[in-house]
């Protein structure tokens, strides 16, 4: 059943529309702009719309966060991606980072500390060890990229869930932040934090995870695009502040639901 969206964001949609018939003087390029107030209509826009004035960039800026808004209003934390049987796993699975192979991070497991930070009511940090002590759940999902491409992969950890509940997470808040040993940084809605299907990875194919997956792990979340889920985590944090991220503070999308 199609679900509607909320008034707040219906009215995002006519703020940017107003603002559009003031900036964009052509009658063709407003009726674009309106076409492409889609979850996928900001790449369309992008790619169309880039060449006029100054003006536009603050219209892209409105139309991406009314696609967040969007796609959280149709977000169900019930719905679960598809899984698949082990003999579908992509071999290789793909390699893919804002750098080369050569310069995957090398993280020292034995003096690793996860860092959380905000809204916890218990920071202590965590070794290896105790984290690789919680109770494990695996699963066969779809990894897909933004480039266009996608893969198949086996990966096995704790339900991001059943940790933040264990260190005193604040679930109340908007937001969980990472950050990552190799400089990337993101953050996710606190819904898909919650989503069941939502792991902390520790694991590829039953073996710890390779420094090209994201030793010593990785947020593994299939029910959104690739950029969103962060590899060589070291510090995690829950807050009300938006924190954007690597690739979203360069224009992605920051909901990035696939």
């Amino acid at each position: 059943m199609d679900r509607k969206l909320p008034p707040e964001v219906a009215r995002d949609k006519d703020a940017i529309l107003k603002e559009a018939n003031g900036l964009l003087k052509d009658p063709g390029k407003r009726r674009l702009l309106g076409n492409v107030l889609t979850l996928g209509g900001l790449s369309l826009a992008t790619g169309i719309l880039i060449r006029d004035e100054q003006s536009v960039k603050k219209i892209l800026q409105r139309i991406s966060r009314f696609n967040d808004g969007a796609q959280a209003a149709l977000f169900d934390p019930n719905d679960m991606a598809p899984e698949y049987p082990r003999s579908d796993i992509s071999n290789p699975f793909p390699y893919n980072a804002f750098y080369p192979l050569a310069k995957v991070p090398k993280v020292d497991g034995d003096s690793f500390r996860l860092q959380l930070a905000g809204k916890i009511a218990d920071k202590r940090p965590w070794d290896l060890p105790a984290l690789y002590a919680l109770p494990q759940v695996s699963q066969v999902t779809r990894h897909i990229c933004v480039e266009g491409w996608s893969a198949i992969g086996e990966w096995g950890g704790v339900v991001f869930s059943d940790f933040l509940k264990r260190i005193g997470a604040d679930t109340t808040c908007k937001y969980v932040g990472f950050k990552c040993a190799d400089g990337y940084h993101t953050s996710i809605d606190m819904p898909t934090a919650l989503h069941a299907q939502t792991i902390l990875a520790f694991t590829f194919r039953g073996h710890t995870l390779p420094t090209w997956y994201g030793y010593p792990m990785k947020l593994r979340m299939p029910t959104k695009l690739g950029y969103k889920n962060p590899k060589h985590i070291t510090e995690i944090f829950v807050t009300n502040d938006h924190p954007g991220g690597f690739w979203e503070d360069q224009g992605y999308n920051w909901f990035g639901g696939s």
